[in-house]
C-alpha cells in the first residue's frame, strides 16, 4: 500500500477547515498572540474572519469580556485600523481602551437601543472589508441570523465579537468559538503599591474542531501572559468538541 502524501493531507485539511469557517493564514505570524490558548484552535492560530461569542454573566462578566476583547483588538487593528462597537446604551469608557493598546479614535461607536437595528448594523460592518473587527452587544440571536454573520465574516475577513447576556436559555449559534471571561484579582509586581495588571479567568467553552479549555490570563502592558490554572472545572456538557 502506498503511503499517503503528507503535503496532500495538509492541503485537504486546510480545504476542510476553510469550508468550516477557518481562514487559511496568509502569513506565518498569527494576528493575535495568545500563548497556550491558541493551541486550542485548529492550526494553533487564533481564528480571524469569523464570529466569536462571549457569554457575559452580569456587569462583571461584561466588563471582563470587554477588557479581554480590547486587548485582542489592539493586535487585530495593527493592519486594519478601524473597528465598530455596537451597543444599546454606551457603557464603555473609550479612553480606557488605551490601557489595552487600542486607540479610541479608531473606533466607531453605534448606540442602537433596538436589537434588530444592532444586528443589522453588525452584519453591514461585517460585509465591509475595510474594518478590522466589529463588536456587537446582541442578546437574542437565532441560528439563521448567526449564520449570516458568520458567512459575512468569512467573505470579508472582518472578525466579529458577540457579547451576549441572559445566559439562562442559551441557544446554539454559528460562532467559531464560545468564550466566558471572568475577572480575577490582580497580582502586585515586586510588592509595589497600587493596582496591578488586568487578570482574567478565560474559558473556551466550545470551539469548532478544537479543544475547549480554561486558563488564567494577564495583560502586561503590550502582551498576554497565560497560565494553566490548577483547578477550573468546566461543566460536563462543555467538554465536547463541536464540528
Amino acid at each position: 500500500m502506498n503511503q499517503a502524501n503528507p503535503d496532500l493531507i495538509r492541503k485537504l485539511k486546510r480545504e476542510i477547515l476553510s469550508l468550516q469557517g477557518y481562514r487559511t493564514p496568509v502569513a506565518e505570524e498569527p494576528a493575535v498572540d495568545l500563548p497556550l490558548i491558541s493551541q486550542a484552535f485548529p492550526n494553533g492560530i487564533f481564528p480571524t474572519g469569523a464570529i466569536h461569542e462571549f457569554i457575559c454573566e452580569g456587569r462583571n462578566g461584561m466588563a471582563a469580556s470587554a477588557g479581554f476583547i480590547s486587548a485582542v483588538l489592539a493586535a487585530l487593528m495593527k493592519d486594519r485600523g478601524v473597528a465598530a462597537w455596537i451597543n444599546p446604551v454606551r457603557q464603555l469608557f473609550p479612553p480606557a481602551l488605551r490601557r489595552f493598546g487600542a486607540i479610541p479614535e479608531h473606533f466607531i461607536f453605534l448606540d442602537l437601543p433596538e436589537e434588530k437595528d444592532a444586528l443589522w448594523a453588525m452584519e453591514e460592518v461585517l460585509h465591509c472589508g475595510g474594518f478590522a473587527a466589529v463588536i456587537g452587544e446582541i442578546r437574542q440571536l437565532d441560528l439563521t441570523a448567526s449564520r449570516r454573520l458568520q458567512l459575512a465574516a468569512e467573505k470579508s475577513g472582518v472578525t466579529g465579537f458577540l457579547l451576549r447576556q441572559h445566559t439562562v436559555a442559551l441557544n446554539t449559534i454559528a460562532s467559531i468559538a464560545r468564550w466566558r471571561i471572568n475577572s480575577l484579582p490582580s497580582v502586585q509586581e515586586d510588592d509595589l503599591p497600587g493596582v496591578g495588571f488586568p487578570r482574567w479567568q478565560v474559558e473556551l467553552l466550545r470551539v469548532r474542531n478544537g479543544q475547549p479549555g480554561a486558563w488564567t490570563v494577564q495583560w502586561l502592558q503590550d502582551h498576554f501572559k497565560t497560565e494553566v490554572p490548577e483547578t477550573i472545572a468546566l461543566p460536563e456538557s462543555m467538554h465536547r468538541k463541536t464540528g
